[in-house]
């Protein structure tokens, strides 16, 4: 069976290329915003869908695909700093929208992000609940982008759970293979953006709005502007604005995100930076998707060339409890040859 994976919620596909990049096959998206649809389709062969997944009929659709493994990155306005926090307002009901998708239709696997603030919320809790209640065992890491292989400052919940499996599967993976020193923007781009200094606009102009290659970029968020006439400076700007000093262009920023420049941003101006700023940067994503592999790799559920070709040792499974059969199975075998070693 291949590493058939669904991306739910995909925006414009940080977490669908990430994982494509670490070797899985993604088989479908979902996803209500049209401009968001529309750049997707013109970077990925595979469909979009425009589906509410609150419904009874996104579950039967995503059901038609048998996948093995579930991501998504439910909306996360009202838990994020930049928006009111307010979990009451609509969007974080689409967290418990996927803890029920996947508790409909038991991936062997499943991955959930979200904003780092989304850990201490009501709405979390329920979640979690779904998915214990639900046999899965979970792993739950707050990761920093900066320390996963992408240029920037961003901190990202992300949940990854496995049917029948033990809470903390993953942790040790994802603890030791971050790295131990923050990633800069030279470190990514070395001379490539021909700046040494560039403008972010700040919240408020309490926070400094100049920022130098040699450090990671501030989150990227869904706006940027341009310098105002009226910006006053800020006593932790490494620079004076001069005529060299400018924001980052849409571009720059996607590929700040990781995105790779090649990739095609369609759309009007204000749709594709809400977008970008969205996305759950490409190499963050390949890095968790990275450290699944590794997991199925240490625990025998799949060989190097299996995963080459993208396919799982164990054979396609329409009852998900035949899954969960199989999973099993396949533990008692290697504690047998462990023993027996």
């Amino acid at each position: 069976m291949r590493l058939r994976t669904i991306d739910l919620f995909s925006g414009g596909g940080g977490l669908s290329l990430g994982f494509i990049n670490a070797g899985f096959d993604i088989m479908a998206a979902y996803d209500n915003w049209l401009p968001a649809r529309l750049l997707y389709k013109s970077n990925f062969k595979h469909p979009i869908y425009d589906i509410n997944l609150s419904s009874k009929e996104a579950i039967e659709n995503i059901r038609q695909f048998d996948a093995n493994i579930i991501i998504g990155g439910p909306p996360c306005q009202d838990f994020s700093s930049a928006g009111k926090r307010d979990e009451n307002l609509g969007r974080a009901d689409l967290t418990i929208a996927y803890a029920n998708i996947i508790k409909n239709i038991l991936p062997s696997f499943f991955v959930m992000e979200n904003v780092d603030r989304a850990f201490k919320s009501k709405t979390f809790s329920k979640a979690k609940n779904i998915f214990k209640k639900a046999g899965y065992g979970l792993s739950i890491r707050i990761l920093d982008a900066s320390l996963c292989g992408v240029p920037q400052l961003r901190k990202r919940l992300f949940v990854i759970g496995q049917l029948k499996g033990p809470d903390g599967f993953l942790d040790s993976l994802l603890d030791i293979k971050r790295s131990s020193k923050p990633m800069t923007l030279r470190d990514y781009f070395g001379s490539r953006l021909g700046i040494e200094h560039y403008y972010r606009h700040p919240r408020s102009y309490k926070r400094r709005g100049i920022f130098s290659i040699n450090e990671p970029s501030p989150t990227v968020r869904g706006v940027n502007r341009p310098i105002p006439n009226g910006y006053p400076g800020h006593a932790g700007d490494p620079s004076p604005i001069t005529d060299k000093i400018r924001p980052l262009t849409t571009k720059e920023r996607s590929m700040i995100q990781t995105f790779p420049e090649s990739f095609i941003l369609v759309g009007n101006k204000t749709d594709v930076e809400q977008i970008i700023g969205n996305a759950v940067p490409v190499k963050l994503a390949e890095f968790v998707a990275l450290r699944l592999k590794e997991y199925f790799l240490q625990e025998g559920l799949i060989t190097e060339s299996d995963f080459r070709n993208r396919v799982l040792t164990f054979p396609a499974l329409p009852k998900h409890q035949r899954r969960i059969n199989i999973l099993n199975s396949l533990r008692k075998q290697r504690q047998q040859a462990r023993n027996s070693g």
